[in-house]
């Protein structure tokens, strides 16, 4: 008979008493494998989102880490809003003319690089503009580059790809400036199919409808990614829904005389030109002649196609015009905000300058995301994590003298036993080796079935963690610092081990086989 099955015995012997000390050390356990697998996950999943192919962050002045919670995990809420033409200062001077031709604005925007373009030549600047809701979730206005210049994964070099469906387009004859993009828990949660229509509402998920709406014209597979969270639809169409218009005089890049007069001179004199002249940024095949006219007190950029003889007279939040390619309006640039930028230098090297420059100026900031978390994790979570460690060390030390109590208890009921077992010609090293068998046997099975626990706990709140971080998880996803417990547990079952051990080494036989 194997020493192992000896102690299996006897375990099964003492069955309360075992299950007793076992599963409370499974209670430590657990409590431990929990702890290191959440943070674990958690840390992961905030330092691989942080950056989803971009390297920072540009929004107004505030809290760099509720820039980055808001723009990055759409956690938190947006600090304020930017001006449009902040946006406009990471790009070169021909995407800043083509932007003033096609919404009109200050003429002299279209006459310079932007003060940033420099810094990210190579990279690009993606607009994000927030907000609105759709239920729980959030609307992100921003741009067809979202899902093309952006990338994920544990490599940050996986494309994002579609389960059904394809990226909004700048502009579609079908659909206008309205459609959308929503993430695979969005489209789970939500019970939306491609082809249908949704309603942002204004400032949180029980704010008024907008009267607007979007049509679904792509699923994202999931991604791990707070991505998953959000639904994405056409920059221009967010900015014509009721109140996402801002007063032209709060721009204060612009100029003290009145820009809009400009605008309207400027487009004047472009009507003038001949007809051969054309927009490369109109969304129809033939050459858009844009004019600034006035709807209910807002500036609209309203447009008509060469193909069409008239032009019919708009309506103001409604939903009749959407589909038109015939019909459409836009904003003009000294109307747009945005709730933040997305950075990638084209050169890393040039991003510490860059950053430096924007904080150094009054109205934005830059943050790293990957330093924030990181900060984040440093300040908040890690002496959280290190209380709730120190609690458990103790949990797990209390478990091994309960180990040490059992077995040592257990020795006054076998005192006879191991005498007629040294009788029979056991070695002193055998009797203590079966009490050694015992305490790891209770410590693996309590660390086993503690694993088991703790993973079950994780899979039932895997729901509320993806919800909050975006990180997927489940009953396999393990922390690297799980490899530590098993160790550390068996140490502890061997030093509570001892004391027994030596009381069954030290057992004269005479003695206990008279008794």
């Amino acid at each position: 008979m194997s020493l192992i099955h000896i102690a299996w015995r006897n375990f099964c012997h003492r069955a309360l008493s075992s299950f007793l000390t076992t599963f409370s050390l499974a209670l430590g356990v657990g409590l431990v494998v929990l702890v290191l697998s959440i943070y674990g996950v958690i840390s992961e999943a905030f330092t691989r989102n942080a950056s989803v192919g971009y390297n920072l962050v540009v929004g107004p002045k505030g809290s760099p880490l509720q820039l980055t919670l808001n723009s990055v995990f759409y956690l938190s809420q947006p600090i304020e809003n930017l001006p449009y033409t902040e946006y406009m200062e990471f790009l070169p001077q021909d995407e800043r003319a083509s932007l003033v031709s096609r919404f009109g604005g200050d003429p002299k925007l279209a006459e310079r690089d932007g003060r940033y373009a420099p810094y990210i030549a190579g990279g690009f600047a993606i607009p994000l503009a927030l907000g609105d809701y759709f239920g729980e979730f959030r609307v992100v206005g921003t741009t067809p580059e979202f899902f093309t210049k952006l990338k994920h994964g544990p490599n940050v070099d996986e494309d994002f790809t579609f389960s059904q469906g394809r990226a909004f387009s700048n502009f579609s004859p079908e659909n206008s400036y309205f459609e959308a993009v929503v993430g695979a828990r969005v489209a789970k949660e939500m019970n939306v199919v491609l082809g249908e229509k949704f309603y942002p509402t204004h400032g949180d998920p029980s704010g008024h409808g907008h009267a607007l709406g979007f049509t679904i014209v792509g699923i994202l597979d999931p991604t791990g990614t707070p991505n998953d969270r959000a639904a994405f639809v056409n920059l221009e169409g967010f900015y014509l829904m009721d109140g996402h218009a801002k007063p032209i005089e709060r721009d204060p890049e612009e100029d003290s005389e009145d820009v809009l007069d400009e605008a309207v001179d400027a487009e004047e004199s472009n009507e003038e030109q001949p007809e051969t002249e054309s927009e490369s940024d109109a969304p129809t095949t033939g050459s858009i002649v844009p004019e600034i006219t006035e709807s209910n007190g807002v500036r609209l950029v309203q447009t008509e196609s060469n193909t069409s003889d008239s032009v019919s007279d708009s309506t103001n939040g409604t939903s009749e015009g959407q589909s038109s390619d015939q019909e459409f309006r836009l904003i003009s640039i000294p109307e747009r905000e945005v709730t933040s930028i997305l950075i990638r230098n084209g050169n890393i090297m040039f991003a510490p300058g860059m950053q430096n420059a924007i904080n150094e100026g009054i109205r934005a900031q830059a943050a790293a995301p990957i330093g924030e978390i990181n900060k984040l994790m440093n300040l908040i979570v890690g002496p959280l994590l290190t209380a709730l460690l120190a609690i458990t060390g103790i949990t797990c030390a209390v478990a091994a003298v309960g180990i040490l109590v059992s077995i040592y208890n257990s020795m006054n009921d076998r005192r006879r036993d191991i005498a007629i077992m040294r009788a029979l010609g056991a070695r002193r090293t055998t009797v203590t080796s079966i009490i050694i068998f015992e305490s790891f046997q209770v410590a693996l099975i309590g660390t086993i079935a503690g694993w088991l626990l703790a993973h079950t706990a994780i899979v039932l709140y895997s729901g509320k963690i993806e919800e909050q971080t975006g990180a997927q998880v489940g009953f396999f996803t393990t922390s690297n610092y799980e490899i530590l417990v098993l160790p550390l547990v068996l140490g502890l079952a061997l030093i509570a081990a001892l004391l027994p051990a030596w009381a069954a080494y030290r057992t004269d036989v005479g003695s206990n086989l008279s008794a």
